[in-house]
């Protein structure tokens, strides 16, 4: 199977579509990755097919995105087609020449209306900053329709210029000359219970709330410190337990508590804190599996835009020493 890495000259154009027209076309909700870093993002399907719904998506893996996985997602199935590399790569000190090399999710539908999102992880290998990985993306409306989001601009090109560009993630250096291979992941592992720390992002006092069985959906707060010079974002948030992770902030308006879905994430600000706690910013866990309940442990993935991805075990505590500033039941 023949692989493509867009040029340098390209990067720049793709990553600025990725973060303005989310949903116009297909896109990583996390637009860059570091050079032998290892990445997480959600690819966005925008919408279905000249009015039909969208019932099968394929995502094709390109050369240099090794370990690649799909995160289960409810109500679809997914398929791994697996083969060999055009090269070989090294992964936790062996040699690997093989894995997945496209994505196949079935059995699901999304409205041609509404738009949903499908979880890639993985490592990037032999990849230039400077360059991006396209991911070939098609999505088949019933047996009749389909679209195939893989149009690759010409150099200096608009990506806006195109009807169906592709999704692609744009390789950026590593910061400081960390954060490469191995070493990366090690970056990411907490140093203690509902705390951790990525790049220049470090995350304490993690919790989620318990729940009430049969209670479908759950809050989560954690407090974001960014001690870097450079602006940063939470772009997502991920648990096995839950369907998925919604950013939300509570506000009072004319006396009136509103709350608010953040669809762009949660900015942290070069040398900010920011506090996600009950009555503000707070994570929603939709779907949850099986409610959470006073001291269990839960393991939750954080992904931000520009330092990567970290995975956080939080306690859950009782709901009644929660300062409830809404009740999400």
């Amino acid at each position: 199977m023949k692989k493509t890495i867009i040029t340098a000259a390209l990067s720049a154009g793709i990553a600025s579509l990725l973060a303005t027209s989310a949903l116009a076309h297909a896109g990583f909700s996390v637009a860059e990755a570091q050079g032998d870093g290892y990445y997480n993002g959600e690819l966005r399907i925008p919408h279905g097919c000249d009015g039909k719904a969208t019932t099968e998506v394929s995502v094709k893996i390109p050369e240099g995105f090794i370990n690649a996985k799909p995160k289960v997602k409810t109500g679809w199935k997914v398929e791994i087609i697996k083969g060999d590399y055009q090269k070989t790569y090294e992964l936790h000190g062996k040699k690997v020449s093989s894995g997945a090399l496209e994505f196949r999710w079935t059995g699901g539908e999304i409205p041609d209306d509404m738009f949903d999102g499908f979880e890639i992880s993985g490592k990037l290998s032999g990849v230039e900053a400077g360059a991006s990985l396209p991911f070939v993306t098609t999505q088949k409306c019933g047996q009749d329709a389909s679209v195939t989001w893989g149009d690759i601009p010409a150099a200096g090109q608009n990506p806006h210029d195109l009807e169906h560009p592709v999704p692609a993630i744009a390789v950026i250096a590593a910061e400081g000359g960390h954060a490469h291979g191995h070493d990366a992941m090690a970056m990411a592992m907490p140093a203690e219970e509902g705390a951790g720390k990525i790049g220049d992002i470090a995350l304490s006092g993690g919790f989620l709330k318990g729940m009430l069985p049969g209670q479908p959906v759950g809050g989560g707060f954690v407090t974001l410190a960014n001690g870097g010079t450079a602006d940063d974002r939470l772009v997502s948030v991920s648990t096995p337990g839950a369907d998925h992770v919604e950013m939300h902030e509570m506000t009072m308006e004319n006396d009136v508590m509103k709350m608010r879905k953040l669809a762009d994430g949660i900015p942290v600000a070069a040398g900010s804190t920011v506090e996600l706690k009950p009555g503000g910013l707070h994570l929603m866990f939709m779907g949850v599996a099986k409610p959470f309940r006073e001291g269990d442990k839960v393991k939750v993935t954080f992904t931000f835009e520009k330092a990567g991805a970290v995975e956080l075990t939080l306690p859950v505590v009782d709901p009644a020493k929660v300062k409830a500033g809404h009740q999400h039941n």
